[in-house]
Formats: C-alpha cells, structure tokens, sequence
C-alpha cells in the first residue's frame, strides 16, 4: 500500500491540530487531533473493502505463436465488479526470454466494461514460455491510498523460428525466372532456336526449320535445376553466446528457417541436421509445405547442450545422409581458435562431393573497438584484443576458403543476407 495525496493531507491536519493544542496549552483541544486521524484510518478501512470487492482481473490476449526476433502486440486487458470507473497503475511483466518495454502504464477502466493496454514485445529465444504475473496497484475511490495487487494471467506462447515477409518472397520468385539452363539436345522443353554451331549434337537440329531456312538450325532445351540443400546447424555450448539481441543458436535457426523456406519456393529440396557432441537431429532432404514444416518444427524444439561440438561427426553423418552432390551449408562458430582444427576437417571429410558453405558470427561491437581510437591504456589493452579476435576470425575464413569451401563471416544483422546471397549464387554459377 502507498499513501494518495489526500492521505499525506490528513496526517498533515492530524500533526498540526496535535502541535497546535500542545502549544496552546488547552487540555479541551489535546484530542482534537483525533478527529482527522479518525477520518484517515476510517478512509482507508472503507477503501481496502471497496477494492477486496473489485475483483480486479487481468486478461492476456496474445498471439499463441511467436516468430523469432519479430516484435508482436501483446494486449493487457483488465475487468473489476464495481459500478464505477477504476484507476491502475501496471508493471508489466513477460518472461525473461522476451524483451518487452518495462515501464509503468496507468489505465483506467470503465464500470461494465474493459480497460486495456497494448504493448509490442519480441521473442529472443526459441522454445515455449508462460507469462509470469505483473505487479499493479488500484486507486482507493477515496483518492487515500494506492492498494497493491498481482495479476496473473494463463498465457502461454510458443516461439518458432522466422517466416518471410511478403516482400522477401519476391526474391524467391526473381531467383525462379533464371532457373532454367540451356542445354543442347535434351531436357523437357523447346526454349528457342538458333544457329547451329560446330559440336552441337545431331539430335540437337531441327531438320524441318534447317530446310525451311536452308541453313541448319539447332534447338535448346531448358532443364530444370532442382538442387539438394543440407542445412547443418551446430548447437554445442558455443551457441549460446550472445549475437544482437539474441544467442546465437536462435539466430542459426531464423537463418536456417528462412533459407529453407526461400529453398522451398525455388522447388529445391532441403534437409536438416542438429548436432553438438554428436548429431541430434537428421532430416533427408525433402521438398513440398510437409517437409518445410516437419524441418520447422525441429528448428523450434532445439536448444543449446552444454558440450562442445563435433563438426567431424556432423559431416559423416551428412555423408550417410545424402547419396548425390549437395549443398551444405554450416550455421556454426568461426571465431572459435579451439574448434577450427575440428572444423578444417569436416570439411576435409565432405569434399569434393559435396560444397560445404560455412557462414558464421562476426561480433559487431567488438569489430568497434578494434576500430575506436584509445585513449588510455584500459582502451589499448581492448583494441589489441579486439583486433586480434578479427584477425583470428580472418585467418579461419581464408583458410576454409584455401580448403576449397565458401566461407563467410557476417554481423548478426547481415547473415540472414550473406547466406541468401551465397545460395542464390551457387544456383546461378551451377556450383552443385
């Protein structure tokens, strides 16, 4: 409970009617004092029955599925029993692993009806969370006291990895306008015609169209490229560093999500492995909407294990797990020193069948300090330490790359983007 200004009034009365009479002298004004200490206690005695008979209610009306990193509206709705308008004041809480603007709101809320309050908050894990109770107080009718209450609410939200939006899905569709080729002599379908060149096969000419021009003409074909995708994300201890406003795991899964989804709409058949120690998780490559959300409700059930990872049990597994030529690619930790060795090896043990692509997290801030000016020795200490990790992380990418394997290291902002561009290009260059 928490005195009003109308309280701090009386007991302002209460102390100067009582110093009043102590000074006057005048034992018939010694208990005039009570009279405003009465009214205050009687105040707040009728306040506490008339908010016990409140009822006051909270309401959680939220979305029963959360996308990653995406902010969604949450609505607080609050309801009393009383025929008269009531006064909050709300702290409202979310799970820790929800970020949320914490401040407090008032809200006022009619007689027979609803008061409500609508804040935007984002998912930073993945996983399924229950909203805890918030903290809120009432107005005493009085204007004496402010009374405190806990509002729970049985709200639970399950958080999946990201979806496209409307507008990302367009790159999907611009990919699918170049994904014929041109082959001579087979494939499904007459693209054009053209002059013949020296090499071209037999059965390549259109023998009508060379005697109608009297010059021969040769025909191609398009032939569909349907690509098979292995996405391999790495969920060992490392993964729960920090990456933006999230860990790394959950940035892995928005990333592997969303490319299996822009794989989806290419008609590119797309699987899936998990692994720390060992592998924990392993789906064929599969194409159509039943595939995408098998492999989408995997990525929402991982969770980061507390040992380090085996990229070298990951890759035979990956091996085992795909007979022809695929596309690999490794959500995993680059600037890992410990780890690179395990990871050259991998790689070792998927080539040259396959194309291993790994891409991993370039820390932003501290590519700042290895960049900001120092001033004292604290900040020289940082900068060598900061421009070491970037030259560590370099040298682990030229060396992927001097292995024959595509490597990139990119903010956490950017790496959604630089895997996109990566896969969209091994499609354009027929890299598979």
């Amino acid at each position: 409970m928490g005195l009003r200004q109308n309280a701090l009034l009386l007991l302002l009365l209460t102390g100067l009617t009582a110093i009043a009479a102590d000074w006057s002298g005048q034992p018939e004004l010694q208990r005039y004092w009570c009279l405003p200490a009465g009214l205050l206690l009687l105040g707040l005695a009728y306040e506490a029955w008339i908010v016990g008979r409140s009822r006051v209610q909270l309401e959680l009306l939220l979305a029963p599925r959360w996308f990653l990193g995406r902010a969604t509206p949450v609505r607080f709705v609050f309801t009393h029993a009383l025929r008269r308008a009531l006064r909050l004041e709300v702290a409202p809480a979310a799970p820790a692993e929800v970020s949320m603007e914490r401040a407090v709101g008032s809200v006022s809320v009619p007689a027979g009806a609803q008061g409500s309050w609508i804040l935007a908050a984002t998912a930073r894990r993945l996983g399924h969370y229950r909203f805890p109770r918030s903290k809120a107080r009432v107005a005493g009718v009085l204007g004496l006291a402010w009374w405190n209450r806990s509002l729970g609410a049985a709200a639970e939200m399950r958080v999946l990895p990201d979806i496209l939006h409307d507008s990302e899905r367009a790159i999907g569709a611009l990919a699918r306008g170049a994904q014929p080729a041109l082959r001579s002599g087979s494939g499904s379908e007459v693209l054009q015609l053209r002059e013949y060149q020296p090499g071209d096969p037999p059965r390549a000419i259109d023998w009508k169209a060379s005697a109608r021009l009297r010059r021969l003409v040769s025909r191609d074909f398009s032939e569909d490229q349907h690509l098979e995708i292995v996405i391999a994300l790495d969920a060992g201890r490392a993964s729960g560093l920090a990456a933006g406003d999230t860990d790394r795991l959950a940035l892995y899964a928005n990333v592997a999500a969303r490319l299996a989804q822009r794989a989806s709409l290419l008609d590119d058949r797309v699987g899936l492995l998990i692994y720390a120690d060992r592998p924990l998780v392993a789906l064929a490559p599969r194409h159509g909407i039943a595939a995408l959300s098998t492999l989408r409700a995997r990525l929402a059930e991982a969770s980061v294990q507390p040992l380090d990872s085996n990229p070298a049990l990951a890759a035979i597994r990956i091996r085992a797990l795909v007979r022809q030529r695929s596309l690999i690619v490794m959500l995993t930790d680059l600037d890992d020193a410990s780890a690179a060795g395990d990871l050259r090896s991998a790689v070792r043990l998927l080539l040259p069948k396959h194309l291993p692509f790994i891409a991993g997290v370039a820390s932003e801030r501290v590519a700042a300090l290895a960049a900001a000016p120092a001033r004292d020795d604290l900040e020289v200490y940082r900068a060598l330490a900061a421009q070491e990790y970037c030259n560590t992380l370099a040298r682990h990418v030229a060396s992927l790359r001097a292995l024959g394997a595509p490597a990139v290291a990119a903010v956490p902002g950017e790496l959604d983007r630089a895997v996109l561009e990566a896969y969209l290009s091994f499609r354009r260059r027929r890299r598979v």
